[in-house]
């Protein structure tokens, strides 16, 4: 995989029929940005202490009781031999049902923390998705005297030559992916309104023949077909042959500096961790955003078979990338990477014992501001936090069990406070 900083000129990669990225603009006003709160009936979080990024390092050594210094170090938080310094230029595309929420809550709190600029979304969660990603989506850009941004986390359908408008030419660029079996699984239950699945009775008949259902051009086709593909801007109905996944790979390849996958999801941590040359303390995080158990479904066989089929461009994606996420755990080390992943799981029950009474269903959590915003047939969890937390430790939990609509509200009005004279 290339390195940050490197040329991510086109002019150099050709790209076949299927995967020709067309560019959608939309002309957005400010107010959606209320209108869209209001439509998905967001709570406000009312956070009154903000953390410095020292305070921030004194919180969690509070709360689990380990030595978090950065000038000592600590096992598990070596970088070898090699100098670095944290990287604070990032873009991370979101992709969907990826444990993307997780990832982009510790976006958030790293950003936070270092009072980093981000790049918000007029519309308050995503980018004009499902159009292709436009500066026009950025709230606020482009503006004569503004500090750069930082980061750029949220959904988008992904356009590179739009993205390094916005961000600088030294951005640090990584995404995630996940088993497109279960991804469909999980797409089935969230998206289940999405046109191309109201019509089936289930996720069988779905698949028993889906061309039938699911047609390129209905409303959110992304959803039920090769979403990672179109996630990352190509064509999610293009031709499977050879050579167009050949050049899908490693389009996405020299583009991205990192690519997670989700179901080696501390050790993708461990990597993250590494790359930004960060700590296990700037990775720690919970599950956001997951589903109940009643809502999941076990898959037959044949129903999986069926799902690499329709989905065979996410699939040949998804296998190049878990074979190059594991060479690059080689050149990490394989014992390097088992230590620090014991590590993070360590710091991680330590800091739930502290933070969390329990995972609930969102008519069982007690502050209606964790409450995760509802989608489909699924049932998406959150926590309730221990009583009688105090100061500091209340203030770090609720920041690791916020959901992503609530925090980002809040960043977004925190910096837009922030810029105002």
């Amino acid at each position: 995989m290339a390195g940050c900083g490197r040329d991510r000129n086109f002019k150099n990669v050709k790209v076949g029929y299927g995967f020709v990225i067309i560019f959608g603009i939309s002309m957005i006003i400010f107010h959606c940005y209320n209108a869209r709160r209001q439509s998905y009936k967001i709570p406000t979080l009312s956070w009154t202490l903000q953390p410095s990024e020292k305070e921030w390092r004194e919180l969690l050594q509070m709360v689990h009781n380990v030595n978090v210094s950065e000038k000592n170090g600590s096992q598990g938080e070596n970088h070898g031999s090699r100098a670095c310094q944290p990287i604070k230029n990032i873009f991370f595309l979101k992709t969907h049902k990826t444990a993307s929420s997780s990832i982009m809550n510790i976006l958030f709190r790293y950003g936070e923390s270092r009072n980093l600029e981000f790049a918000f979304p007029i519309k308050i969660h995503h980018f004009n998705y499902s159009s292709f990603f436009s500066t026009l989506s950025v709230f606020g850009f482009p503006a004569r005297k503004r500090q750069p941004y930082n980061i750029m986390c949220h959904h988008m359908r992904f356009s590179l030559p739009q993205v390094e408008e916005v961000m600088p030419n030294n951005t640090f660029y990584f995404t995630i992916l996940r088993n497109p079996v279960t991804l469909m699984e999980s797409s089935f239950a969230y998206f289940r309104e999405s046109p191309c699945f109201t019509r089936a009775r289930n996720l069988e008949t779905f698949l028993s023949n889906p061309s039938r259902f699911c047609q390129k051009d209905l409303s959110n086709s992304g959803y039920a077909k090769n979403v990672m593909t179109f996630d990352l801007g190509f064509n999610h109905f293009g031709p499977d042959f050879p050579k167009n996944i050949k050049l899908l790979t490693q389009t996405v390849d020299i583009i991205f500096d990192l690519v997670l996958i989700t179901e080696y999801f501390d050790e993708s941590l461990v990597l993250l961790k590494d790359a930004l040359c960060w700590t296990l303390n700037d990775v720690l995080s919970f599950p956001l955003n997951a589903r109940s158990d009643r809502s999941r479904r076990i898959l037959s066989r044949e129903t999986q078979e069926s799902i690499k089929r329709w989905n065979q461009l996410d699939w040949k994606l998804y296998v190049y990338f878990n074979n190059s996420f594991w060479n690059r755990v080689e050149k990490f080390g394989r014992e390097r990477m088992k230590k620090e992943v014991e590590e993070l799981r360590k710091r991680r029950a330590q800091i739930s014992k502290k933070c969390l009474y329990n995972q609930a269903d969102p008519n069982q959590l007690n502050d209606e501001s964790l409450i995760p915003y509802q989608s489909g047939s699924a049932r998406v969890l959150g926590y309730n936090l221990k009583p009688a937390l105090k100061k500091h430790e209340q203030e770090l939990c609720d920041r690791l069990v916020v959901p992503e609509l609530q925090y980002s509200e809040y960043l977004f009005t925190k910096q837009l406070k922030r810029a105002t004279p």
